[in-house]
């Protein structure tokens, strides 16, 4: 009995190390961490930092952070302010220490805030709701995303096949656009509103050949009118160019950015590709929209920053006698503003050389 008493206590001490041995490899992942976070940081960093119009978010993380994408990791909530996680013109962002770690504060400006503050009067009163006196900064740069902030989208082939389209104009009109009446075949709900759309592209996987989506391009916005059996009257309030014959009608879809999101990695080492670059291009510059064969199924989300390796060139082995394709090289970041199931939408924030589609991306 006595030695198997021993023989626990062995075990227990055993454990009791190995416990001690897992805190302490904790501790120093903790110490690596914020030695990491340190050195992250730009040498020349504001200590202060007042937001001004026209500010995005990606460009006040730079000023404090060589990579960016690592804001989450500094940002400290402010759980007095009203809606910490958005910045408006005014704020000031404070670097400050805690426990070593480096830590972004925010000081809250007279432009974001939402009640209406009386010097010397301590009594509440029931009184109107204030709304911001500026608009949040975004993210990143809205004018270079606008047109795919609610209108562009990805569809299924069956889904853009099976919708109503445009057969006809009025007076027998073929092309058409904003103050004009069309017909459509198919049945639409009288006063709604409905998007008309021109099929895109068909993404396919370049490794997999999986069918990813059918881009379905925004032509312009239009409202029911009338029904008749199966053809439907429609009034096109607004176009961005001229509506033809066969382009397809969807109801409205209301996605939009959403401008609290913050730069961040990736959860996991997340790979893929750039498959397509909107403009008919197939060279890619800073601020081009970017689509990627990678989507919510991966994990992705609004705000993930993903590295850009330009793929390496084919080269001949002559000594082996046979090709082969030189390492990528990094070549520039992206962040990604909306999602779908199997894609993404993403800007190039910085490019460092010459890129194209099909280059790679992966977590930074």
């Amino acid at each position: 009995m006595f030695r198997n008493m021993t023989a626990w206590m062995g075990n227990g001490r055993r454990a009791r190390l190995a416990v001690i041995g897992l805190i302490t490899c904790m501790l120093a992942v903790a110490s690596n961490a914020a030695e990491d976070l340190n050195r992250y940081l730009k040498s020349d960093h504001p200590d202060v930092y007042t937001v001004v119009k026209g500010d995005t978010l990606w460009d006040i993380s730079g000023m404090f952070l060589e990579r960016p994408w690592l804001w989450p990791e500094i940002w400290r909530i402010n759980p007095q302010i009203n809606n910490p996680h958005l910045i408006y013109p005014g704020d000031k962002i404070a670097l400050v220490y805690v426990d070593g770690q480096p830590q972004l504060v925010l000081e809250r400006g007279q432009a974001g805030r939402t009640v209406k503050v009386t010097p010397g009067t301590d009594k509440l009163e029931p009184q109107v709701r204030y709304e911001p006196l500026e608009s949040a900064i975004p993210t990143i740069r809205l004018d270079a995303i606008q047109a795919f902030l609610v209108q562009n989208r990805i569809v299924s082939q069956e889904e853009l096949n099976a919708a109503p389209y445009v057969v006809q104009g009025d007076s027998e009109r073929l092309v058409l656009g904003a103050g004009d009446r069309l017909y459509v075949r198919g049945v639409l709900p009288e006063s709604e509103s409905f998007n008309v759309v021109r099929r895109g592209p068909l993404y396919v996987d370049p490794e997999t050949q999986e069918v990813l989506g059918r881009e379905a391009t925004y032509i312009g916005l239009g409202q029911a009118v009338s029904q008749e059996n199966d053809i439907a009257t429609m009034f096109m309030s607004d176009t961005r160019e001229e509506v033809q014959i066969g382009d397809r009608v969807l109801p409205t879809e209301e996605r939009r950015v959403d401008s609290t999101f913050f730069p961040s990695a990736p959860d996991g080492d997340v790979r893929g590709q750039i498959i397509s670059v909107f403009g008919g291009v197939t060279q890619v510059g800073q601020f081009d929209v970017v689509v990627l064969n990678r989507g919510e199924r991966e994990g992705i989300k609004a705000g993930n920053v993903f590295a850009i390796y330009k793929k390496g060139a084919l080269a001949r082995d002559r000594i082996a006698n046979e090709t082969i394709r030189l390492p990528s090289e990094r070549a520039g970041l992206l962040m990604v503003f909306r999602t779908f199931e199997k894609l993404s939408y993403a800007l190039v924030m910085v490019t460092e050389r010459p890129l194209a589609v099909n280059d790679e991306v992966r977590s930074p």
